[in-house]
């Protein structure tokens, strides 16, 4: 770490590919990493961790922190923008997930794209984060693990972290036999390849173990070193640059809040602006169907109108014509009685021809009357068109007349120095003034976490209600089938430290740091 960039054994290619990586991972992600910069370059580490499954994660977990990846690259959530197929490129989860469960590359995208919705309002800042919040509760974050023997020559992992070191078992990475906070040991030391951790509780056993190289304890010592301090240091006041940095990074996210705010405010007005525009677009295409539906009514009565007013003029021809016929009708009768004065035989005659005349007159009056009347009639439906004419023309004026008020136009506003060395054995010492003191803060910090993090257990296993009909047994991992005992159990790396922080060490760091003592199964 001393050696300049160009000094370290860099393949000699071009171009050079650098990773940014964290040798200590913070214990709150959100309070410890002030740049926005560190924040999207440890994002990305643990991203690709959990992916390449250095990182052990149950599938539903995997689930909620790819939809919080996606959103971290794209944004908000737009149907109309991300539609299905939009994640077919993408590696959003482990190959371990997609094996274990009959499901296609479609269900699992309408999976994730289903809690991608629930995501709106956030930005990707926001998105990034929310991954490392549920990131940093899993087992194995931030446990670097080693290979150890104990003096008996039994395989076990030495895992260490930003809480304290954690022993395994060979085949388990996820659930620790014991543990021991940084505030509960008093010393770590190594002399060659043997390795000594002395608890604070002198009535505890010394727990010593082998490691296969030098070059490990080494490595190990360094870890616990610098996990010691920051965990020394995190229980302390923050220095004063680290304030300046983090009043600057709260003015920042201030002043991000407001631009967002008032980009919001702007939005929702453009939004108004938009629905009434398209309000008012509608209620004029409404109008203009009620004035088109009018003036087809309109074109329809003047239509019946002049049909009336054709019909009447017929009937008054018809009734004419009907009245001269009966005149002739008349005179004919009056012929026939002018020679009345004729012969018997034509008296009879004539008086049979009168008699006709007389019933054809009377016929041709029935129906001049009747003629008469469906003129009257037709003069009265003519009447009626005209009104119902009249009042169309009335309904069209009114409709044209109609002015639209536009919606006002939007305005705009603004918006460790307890740590000793000694060369004996190459080892350093823990006070035991602050111990006390730094255990009872763990306690209450682990209890409030706890109550943060109900609301996201609670959407993981809903999560994992969802998926677990789908699942195939035979294709789980040894990790997965460990992690679903713990998770039923209750078991895992956070739930020894309650144990520890509640009451002295349980009766298994005596069995285990027994030089006799060996895992109950075969390794």
């Amino acid at each position: 770490m001393e050696k300049k960039v160009l000094d370290q054994e860099v393949p000699k290619e071009e171009p050079i590919t650098l990773h940014f990586l964290a040798k200590f991972y913070p214990e709150n992600a959100e309070e410890e990493l002030v740049q926005d910069i560190t924040k999207h370059l440890f994002f990305l580490q643990v991203k690709k961790k959990i992916l390449e499954e250095d990182i052990h994660c149950p599938p539903e977990a995997s689930v909620l922190l790819a939809s919080y990846a996606v959103h971290a690259k794209y944004g908000g959530y737009d149907p109309d923008v991300h539609t299905p197929g939009f994640l077919a490129a993408e590696d959003l989860l482990p190959k371990r997930v997609i094996n274990l469960y009959q499901m296609t590359a479609e269900m699992w995208e309408e999976r994730i794209t289903a809690c991608y919705a629930e995501h709106r309002g956030r930005t990707r800042d926001e998105a990034e984060m929310e991954y490392l919040k549920i990131a940093q509760d899993l087992d194995m974050y931030g446990v670097h693990h080693f290979s150890i023997r104990n003096q008996k020559g039994t395989d076990l992992l030495l895992g260490v972290d930003a809480l304290g070191l954690h022993i395994y078992e060979a085949n388990d990475r996820l659930t620790p036999k014991c543990s021991f906070p940084w505030n509960e040991i008093r010393n770590i030391s190594y002399s060659d390849r043997e390795f000594t951790i002395k608890p604070v509780d002198k009535k505890t056993n010394t727990f010593k173990f082998n490691s296969s190289r030098l070059r490990v304890n080494k490595l190990i010592l360094q870890l616990c070193m610098g996990n010691h301090g920051l965990f020394i240091r995190r229980r302390r006041v923050d220095s004063l640059e680290v304030q300046q940095m983090k009043s600057q990074a709260r003015e920042e996210r201030a002043r991000k809040q407001v631009e967002r705010q008032r980009l919001q405010r702007e939005k929702q007005r453009r939004d108004e602006a938009e629905r009434a525009r398209d309000e008012l677009k509608r209620r004029l295409i409404q109008l203009q169907d009620e004035a088109r539906v009018a003036n087809d009514a309109l074109l329809r009565s003047e239509q019946t109108a002049d049909l009336l007013a054709e019909k009447a003029q017929i009937a008054e021809e018809e009734a004419k014509l009907l009245a001269l016929k009966a005149a002739e009708a008349e005179a004919e009768m009056q012929r026939v009685k002018a020679s009345a004065t004729r012969g018997q035989e034509e008296r009879r005659l004539l008086e049979h021809k009168m008699l006709e005349a007389e019933m054809l007159a009377l016929k041709m009056a029935e129906e001049s009357e009747r003629r008469a009347l469906e003129a009257e009639q037709l003069k009265q439906d003519l009447q009626e068109a005209k009104e119902s004419e009249c009042r169309a023309k009335h309904k069209l004026l009114e409709i044209t007349s109609r002015t639209v008020s536009a919606a006002p136009a939007p305005q705009s506003d603004s918006m460790p120095p307890d740590l000793s060395f000694s060369r004996e054995n190459l080892s350093f010492d823990f006070k035991d003034s602050d111990m006390k003191r730094l255990s009872m803060e763990i306690e209450k910090e682990k209890v409030e976490y706890m109550e943060k993090s109900k609301h996201l257990q609670e959407q993981l296993n809903e999560l994992k209600t969802e998926i677990e009909s789908l699942k195939m047994k035979d294709r789980e991992t040894p990790l997965d089938v460990i992690h679903n005992q713990n998770s039923e159990q209750g078991t895992g790396r956070h739930s020894n430290f309650k144990k520890v922080a509640c009451g002295p060490p349980p009766s298994i760091h005596t069995s285990i740091l027994s030089p006799n003592w060996a895992p109950s199964s075969p390794v």
